[in-house]
C-alpha cells in the first residue's frame, strides 16, 4: 500500500472517530424525543382503537370511536366551528400582526428592543390569569358580548399576537435595504414596494406566523372555557369533557388524531405556498 493511499484511510478512520463523539450529543434529544412524543402518542393510538368505553385497555381493533366521532353531527359541528375560529382568528392577528412587525423594524435598535419586549410581555403571564382578566373587562364592560364569536377571536388575538409578530419582524429585519432602494430608484411607489417587494420576501415569515397561530387557537381550552361564559364547546372542551368527566380516553384519543391530521394538513399545504413563493422568487430573479 502506497503512503498517499495510507494517508487517506488514515483521515477517513479519523473523520469516524471525530464523528462519535458527536452523535453521542444527539442522544439525549432522542431520549426526550421518545420519552415525551414517541411513547405517549403510541399509547394514544393504541386507545384511540380501543372499544372499550371505562378507561381500560384490551388488545383488540376497532373504530368505533373515529365512526362515533364522524357520524355524530354535534362533534362534527365543533369540529368545523374550532377550524373557522382559529382561521378568523389566524386572519385578523396578521392583519394586525404585519404592519405592526413592519413598524417595528423602522425604529431605532433601542427602540425595537423596547417594542418587541412590549409585544411579548404578555407572554410572561400565566395564559389562565390573561384570560380571566379578559372575561372581568368584559364582564364589566359588555356581559353580552361572551359567549360570541367576537369576544373569542378577540380572545385569541390577544393571546397569540406575539408568535404572529416575531417571526414576520425577524425576516423583515433581515431584508436587504439596497432592495427598497432599487424599487425607489426604479420608480417603484410605496405601496408597490410592499406589495411586490417587500410582502414576497417576508411571506415565510408570514407562513411560520400563521402555524404559530392557527395550531393553538384551533386547540384551545383556555379561551372558550372562560371567555365563552359556558354557551360555547369548542374542540378542547370536547376532549376534555370527554377524558375528565366521562372518563372515555379512547374516544378522546379519537379526536385528538383527526384533529392532529387536520392539523398536519394545513401544515403541509402552507408548507407548499411556501416553496412555491421560492421557486417564483427564483425565476423572477
Amino acid at each position: 500500500m502506497s503512503k498517499f493511499s495510507k494517508d487517506i484511510s488514515f483521515r477517513g478512520i479519523k473523520k469516524i472517530k471525530n464523528k462519535r463523539p458527536m452523535a453521542l450529543l444527539g442522544v439525549p434529544y432522542y431520549i426526550v424525543l421518545t420519552l415525551l412524543i414517541v411513547l405517549p402518542f403510541l399509547i394514544m393510538v393504541l386507545y384511540a382503537f380501543n372499544s372499550t368505553s371505562d378507561g381500560t385497555y384490551e388488545i383488540t381493533f376497532s373504530i368505533l370511536n373515529f365512526k362515533r366521532f364522524i357520524t355524530e353531527p354535534l362533534f362534527i359541528n365543533t369540529m368545523l366551528e374550532s377550524l373557522y375560529l382559529a382561521a378568523l382568528s389566524t386572519i385578523f392577528t396578521l392583519l394586525i400582526g404585519y404592519p405592526l412587525a413592519y413598524f417595528i423594524t423602522k425604529l431605532s435598535n433601542r427602540k425595537q428592543i423596547l417594542m418587541i419586549a412590549l409585544v411579548t410581555s404578555p407572554m410572561w403571564i400565566n395564559m389562565l390569569l390573561r384570560a380571566n382578566a379578559i372575561k372581568q373587562v368584559v364582564d364589566l364592560l359588555m356581559p353580552s358580548l361572551l359567549g360570541t364569536d367576537f369576544i373569542i377571536v378577540l380572545g385569541n388575538v390577544y393571546m397569540f399576537l406575539p408568535f404572529m409578530v416575531l417571526p414576520i419582524y425577524t425576516v423583515l429585519a433581515k431584508l436587504d435595504p439596497s432592495l427598497l432602494e432599487s424599487s425607489a430608484d426604479l420608480g417603484a411607489s410605496n405601496f408597490k414596494t410592499m406589495v411586490k417587494v417587500v410582502i414576497p420576501l417576508s411571506l415565510s415569515g408570514v407562513i411560520s406566523g400563521c402555524m404559530m397561530v392557527f395550531l393553538p387557537a384551533a386547540t384551545t381550552l383556555v379561551i372558550p372555557k372562560y371567555l365563552g361564559d359556558g354557551k360555547r364547546t369548542m374542540i378542547g372542551n370536547l376532549i376534555e369533557n370527554a377524558v375528565l368527566t366521562k372518563h372515555e380516553y379512547g374516544y378522546a384519543a379519537a379526536i385528538s388524531i383527526i384533529l392532529g391530521l387536520i392539523l398536519m394538513t394545513f401544515v403541509f399545504l402552507l408548507k407548499k405556498v411556501d416553496k412555491y413563493d421560492e421557486v417564483l422568487s427564483r425565476e423572477e430573479i
